[in-house]
């Protein structure tokens, strides 16, 4: 099955705006090979329920030694603006391992994949393994979907060969059982950090500029889902946002070191698409709400956000159409100085409805909208 992103190369007329991009990273894309780059894949945090699981990666041009140079990145100050410089590789042959099985797929234009993999593995944490190769132009030159026998190691761990390791790269997948549980969805910007998007020149110094360890954490939210993920084992947490993929290892990082319980990123892609100049964050949203509606019918969710952009309108759009999905609404209230950055107004309009079939809280930050769910019977006091 494919996944949400962009179409590949041929599918159908690209925006002027996405040949032009396309053509800047060919050019850039041939200087760096010839310098020795190579084709590298990178996985990011992925879920899945019974029957299968939803696998994220990219393809990116960079050096062997990319792997202890990531290493040493956790350690010292990373500038957001490194982030944006790389270089994808489209319609790259991707293997994915998982669970004692494999799967020949191909990124898109702009080196993502984005693929459902129908594969039955038990609830809770899984590792996927995504291998750059063997690399093809003739279009039925891999096979779909190549099968092996699965391996007696605990969890399905492969050992693969160290001439696939430069080029290979892992993440967590979560399988969600197929028993009703209270998952928990979040926002990212304004929510769980402190961002002020998207005022262009506060924004441009949050992900360009800034050191990723001066970013400061919303107060009490880490608190407020660490509490939710106690009392839902096996809760699935996922953090959506309109933030490029590009800064997804950038808020994997930020999240733990703040405390934040682990979780698929669901963000978009940095650029031009085959439509247009930018994309469309409030589609995005809804798109990836009704999507997890569909793929995990045993989830009823937690939804957190705030009320400097669209997250109560999107919300209520999701709790009017799915009530029986929605456990509880929080919604972190800006100050009026970041409504005023996040939205050009001083304060944004109230997007709860009048009369909610689920408790629809606001708070000023994680501790206060943990109180209001406790006195709503959303969560165990204490």
């Amino acid at each position: 099955m494919r996944g949400d992103l962009t179409p590949r190369p041929g599918e159908h007329g690209l925006h002027r705006a996405a040949r032009i991009e396309d053509a800047v990273k060919g050019l850039a894309g041939a200087r760096l090979r010839r310098r020795g780059y190579h084709a590298r894949a990178v996985a990011y945090p992925g879920y899945g329920g019974p029957g299968w699981v939803r696998v994220f990666g990219r393809v990116l041009l960079g050096r062997e030694d990319t792997r202890d140079e990531a290493e040493r990145e956790v350690v010292r100050k990373v500038r957001g603006w490194r982030n944006f410089l790389t270089v994808p590789v489209a319609d790259a042959a991707v293997t994915v391992r998982i669970g004692g099985h494999e799967r020949v797929v191909r990124t898109n234009r702009e080196g993502y994949l984005d693929e459902r993999v129908e594969i039955d593995l038990p609830p809770g944490e899984h590792e996927v393994v995504l291998t750059v190769g063997p690399q093809s132009s003739a279009p039925d030159a891999l096979p779909p979907d190549v099968e092996l026998v699965e391996d007696d190691t605990e969890g399905g761990a492969e050992t693969l060969p160290p001439s696939a390791l430069p080029h290979s790269g892992s993440a967590r997948v979560v399988v969600v059982g197929p028993e009703p549980v209270t998952g928990l969805l979040s926002d990212i910007d304004d929510t769980v950090v402190v961002t002020r998007l998207p005022r262009p020149l506060v924004a441009a110094w949050n992900s360009f500029v800034l050191d990723e360890r001066a970013r400061v954490p919303v107060n009490g939210m880490a608190e407020l889902y660490r509490q939710v993920v106690a009392e839902n084992p096996g809760a699935p947490v996922v953090y959506l946002s309109t933030g490029a993929w590009n800064v997804a290892p950038t808020l994997a990082r930020f999240l733990d070191r703040s405390g934040y319980p682990p979780g698929p990123l669901l963000l978009t892609d940095w650029g031009p698409t085959n439509t247009g100049w930018f994309r469309d964050g409030s589609a995005h949203k809804r798109e990836s709400l009704a999507r997890l509606a569909r793929e995990l019918p045993q989830v009823t969710w937690l939804l957190v956000g705030d009320d400097g952009q669209h997250d109560p309108t999107l919300y209520a759009e999701f709790l009017s159409a799915a009530p029986e999905r929605v456990a509880g609404v929080g919604i972190r209230r800006l100050t009026p100085a970041e409504q005023l950055l996040a939205g050009g107004r001083p304060l944004a309009s109230d997007a709860m409805p009048e009369d909610s079939p689920v408790p629809w809280v606001t708070g000023d930050n994680g501790y206060e909208i943990l109180h209001h769910w406790y006195r709503a019977g959303v969560l165990r006091s204490p």
